[in-house]
């Protein structure tokens, strides 16, 4: 019988790749996505589809209340506008998209979840380097997150919980040559803050600007369809 694993999944290309990464040593993954009344929404049916290329059948979507993150410029409720054009090689504050303890709460999630399947491993796609300034993608949180995971829960009192973190030092480039290499379908992942009505990237906030720099980085072809 196959380990189990709890991927928090997106739809974008760092947790898509991370979910990747699960897939390929054998884990039987059990995929998180959340729908959090987030501008991005188009994440959550990339996210399916991303589950459907893996051959996923445990994928379960969490809604949550739109109004917790309704302080973010990533929610369609704050009226705030997503920052566009900016320099993100060296974030100099933590910007408006930040989505107040949001993997806190992701995270939260799916120690319940393994403790209902009797799992201990979680993978989630964060990353240190290209993380535009936001705290809970850092090895620090991540470290203290699992402790307090391992004191405050069954499953972590008795055998401990590995918060697998696969891609928290790698370059976007690295990221997705891995994926690549891996046999991921970019095509199918988003990662825009700010998309048209259609679902097309915008091609200039921080995560598309990020991606963009990545393949160029890579030296691969970026499949994404961008709307301007």
């Amino acid at each position: 019988m196959r380990e189990k694993a709890v991927v928090l999944l997106s739809g974008g290309l760092d947790s898509t790749t991370c979910c990747a990464v699960a897939v390929n040593e054998g884990y039987e993954v059990y995929a998180l996505t959340f729908s959090y009344g987030q501008r991005h929404a188009v994440e959550v049916k990339q996210a399916e589809k991303v589950a459907a290329f893996f051959s996923i059948n445990h994928h379960s979507i969490i809604d949550v209340q739109a109004t917790v993150f309704s302080g973010s410029a990533l929610s369609g409720l704050s009226g705030k506008d997503v920052p566009k054009g900016r320099d993100v090689d060296i974030p100099a504050e933590i910007p408006e998209t930040y989505v107040p303890a949001r993997n806190i709460l992701f995270l939260s999630y799916a120690l319940a979840y393994c403790e209902k399947l009797g799992a201990r491993t979680i993978f989630i796609g964060v990353n240190a380097v290209d993380y535009s300034g936001y705290p809970d993608c850092r090895p620090e949180f991540i470290d203290l997150f699992r402790k307090m995971a391992d004191v405050g829960t069954k499953t972590g009192i008795e055998k401990g919980f590995d918060i697998r973190t696969p891609l928290i030092d790698l370059s976007k480039a690295d990221i997705i040559r891995l994926g690549i290499g891996l046999g991921v379908d970019y095509s199918i992942t988003h990662s825009c803050y700010d998309p048209d009505e259609n679902g097309r990237p915008c091609g200039t906030c921080d995560s598309c600007s990020i991606r963009k720099k990545g393949f160029i980085d890579a030296g691969i072809t970026d499949p994404t369809m961008y709307g301007s």
